[in-house]
């Protein structure tokens, strides 16, 4: 599979840098399907379409915005994706881990990344926030495929800790100051758009799953491989096929979504606010 050449991802963000008049992102942040409450907390938003990024793709999942917006969030200057790029979009794993390069190249060297998914695990219910603890990918395609970037970091990255054990630890200490219920787990990637049958939810149980979605993975690995620390949060929407004698459906998912908005938004950014 051929990848990205180093270049395209210095002429991205050289265009963000003509947009940003000097503004460089420590954060990059990601709001998944339903999340976008916090895109509406940012302070002096500057706007920038993903067409207007150079050799970006375009997002088409049904609300997500397509763009990014820069500015001040809970203090710490940032980049706020309002929606991403999934390879049910016909995207490659390349393709929805673009920005998170291209944003390590501006000088974020965090990414929080976020998801609206399925609940695997019985002891959860909807609503739920789920800290990421590590994810289950299996056989799909891989961002790092093809040529390596050894700009970015080596051919062969480790990947024992995707998801930053200080980020978490902090983490947890927000989420009991702030009395949230935050359950702790492994997320699944499914590649999607279809949901997950009865059978493969039971299968990602035994695997140890404890949610399902068809996102994140690719930029938690990307942002792993270019040295950047990742925080991770499910947001439970649903329970997953099979769990319940019901069929799922994508509008209450988003309406799940917007629910937990203001909670969900409150943690995210009190775990940014106490990032060094």
């Amino acid at each position: 599979m051929e990848g990205y050449a180093y270049r395209q991802y210095e002429e991205a963000a050289e265009a963000l840098r003509a947009r940003l008049g000097g503004f460089a992102p420590r954060v990059l942040l990601i709001l998944g399907s339903g999340l976008g409450e916090l895109g509406g907390q940012v302070e002096n938003p500057i706007a920038v379409p993903y067409g207007d990024v150079p050799h970006m793709k375009q997002s088409t999942a049904p609300g997500h915005e397509g763009r990014f917006l820069f500015g001040t969030l809970a203090g710490r200057k940032a980049a706020v994706m309002q929606g991403r790029l999934h390879a049910y979009e016909g995207w490659s794993f390349g393709d929805a881990a673009f920005p998170v390069r291209v944003a390590r190249l501006l000088g974020a060297d965090t990414l929080v990344v976020t998801n609206a998914a399925g609940a695997v695990n019985k002891g959860y219910s909807v609503g739920d926030i789920m800290l990421i603890s590590d994810h289950i990918k299996l056989f799909a395609d891989s961002p790092l495929q093809g040529p390596n970037a050894e700009e970015f970091g080596p051919r062969f990255p480790d990947m024992s800790h995707i998801y930053t054990p200080a980020l978490r630890d902090s983490a947890r200490e927000i989420a009991k100051e702030q009395g949230i219920t935050l359950r702790e787990g492994v997320y699944m990637y499914f590649p999607g758009p279809q949901y997950e049958t009865p059978a493969e939810v039971r299968a990602a149980r035994l695997l140890g799953a404890d949610a399902v979605g068809m996102s994140t993975v690719p930029e938690a690995i990307a942002a792993a491989h270019c040295g950047m620390s990742v925080l991770g949060f499910t947001l439970c929407t649903n329970m997953a096929a099979g769990v319940l004698d019901q069929p799922l459906d994508g509008e209450e998912v988003i309406a799940a979504g917007q629910a937990a908005g203001p909670r969900f938004a409150a943690l995210v950014k009190a775990c940014l606010a106490c990032m060094a």
